[in-house]
């Protein structure tokens, strides 16, 4: 695909309407101004209006702004720091703000373009949750987390996190952190939750010991989004004081290999993952499947095998909260829908949507 500057400088202005719509009216601004402000008086700066690839889907305005956050958290810039507090709002004064910090900072901002955006959403597990609570109410044991797509691993500390869930209270209730979404809807199940073990794997995970590592990955939240600042501040430090069992590797291999391994008597072992399904390739989709299908068939009262997603429908333009439990015939049940990064959980009424569940690459579809 050849570059094209409009098109590329056009990104900004897509992922400006995002935020706008997400109540991100700084980070649309920034956007919205480097749309504006790139020039080829800097390598980053030709880098964006060079770029050879889909700048939307390659998360090209979403890259850069993560590199400005990191300079504003680092307080490496005044004036951009004050256009990062909503200081600065006037068009012309925020795009000479942008262009100056291009050229200034031109080193450091240039790497930030070579991957996309990191990011682990500690909120997401608001959804898990909910789909454990079903599980928990179904079988009445202690549950093993095996989590895909773990990224930096912070929802592999969801036994660490406290949540009130629509009323539900599960987890420890002095945790550092308290999950409590905006709920709609009838509530989850009221039923123990009991944690033995969370383990996960990623392609490519992040080491939050590093600490540039851990600063990348909060830089790519919003400077808005102040709550999930705070949280994942706190996650941050929960994982590098503590520990998670993160592994670096295939999904599909993974799982595999799990569901190989011996399983305890009286504990239920779940697959989950959330936001990630689509990034597996088709391949890997339909091998993890029917890894989860062939030790469905094999799951006994004593040792049964959960599935609880929490993944976009993009077809319907809704993230959803999806449960499977073995042994049982039930199909894969759609019991919430909730927001992307889990500000909001919508419980849904009993009888659930029962289908079998087929995930699309770029998506989601239950038909």
């Amino acid at each position: 695909m050849m570059a094209d500057e409009m098109t590329n400088r056009a990104a900004f202005a897509v992922q400006a309407d995002y935020c706008t719509a997400m109540a991100a009216p700084i980070t649309a601004r920034v956007n919205r101004a480097l749309g504006r402000a790139v020039s080829r008086d800097s390598a980053t700066g030709r880098a964006v209006i060079d770029w050879p690839g889909e700048p939307v889907a390659d998360a090209l305005a979403l890259r850069l702004v993560g590199g400005l956050h990191a300079l504003h958290r680092a307080g490496a810039d005044a004036g951009l720091s004050a256009v990062f507090r909503g200081e600065v709002t006037e068009d012309a004064a925020v795009d000479t703000v942008i262009a100056r910090v291009l050229t200034t900072h031109d080193a450091a901002l240039l790497p930030w373009l070579d991957g996309p955006p990191q990011t682990n959403e500690a909120g997401r597990s608001a959804g898990l949750m909910t789909g454990l609570l079903h599980l928990a109410a179904r079988f009445a044991m202690p549950l093993e987390l095996m989590e895909i797509g773990s990224s930096a691993g912070l929802n592999l500390l969801i036994d660490r996190f406290g949540f009130d869930l629509g009323g539900v209270r599960a987890g420890p209730e002095t945790a550092e952190i308290m999950i409590h979404p905006d709920w709609r809807g009838p509530p989850p199940p009221a039923a123990p939750v009991t944690i033995t073990s969370t383990r996960g794997v990623d392609i490519a995970p992040v080491d939050l010991r590093d600490p540039a590592a851990a600063e990348a990955l909060a830089a790519y939240v919003w400077i808005d989004a102040t709550e999930r600042q705070r949280r994942i501040d706190t996650a941050i430090a929960m994982v590098r004081r503590d520990g998670v069992t993160l592994a670096q590797g295939d999904a599909a291999d993974w799982v595999e290999a799990q569901l190989a391994t011996p399983q305890a008597t009286g504990v239920m072992r779940v697959l989950v993952h959330s936001v990630m399904w689509q990034y597996l390739s088709p391949d890997g989709r339909d091998r993890i499947r029917t890894a989860m299908a062939k030790a469905g068939a094999a799951a006994t009262p004593d040792r049964p095998l959960g599935w609880v997603m929490m993944e976009p429908n993009r077809d319907l333009h809704r993230h959803e909260v999806r449960v499977r439990g073995w042994p049982s015939d039930t199909p894969m049940e759609l019991v919430a829908l909730t927001h992307a990064h889990g500000a909001w959980v919508e419980g849904l009424a009993p009888p659930y949507e029962r289908r079998d569940y087929v995930m699309r690459g770029g998506g989601s579809d239950a038909r």
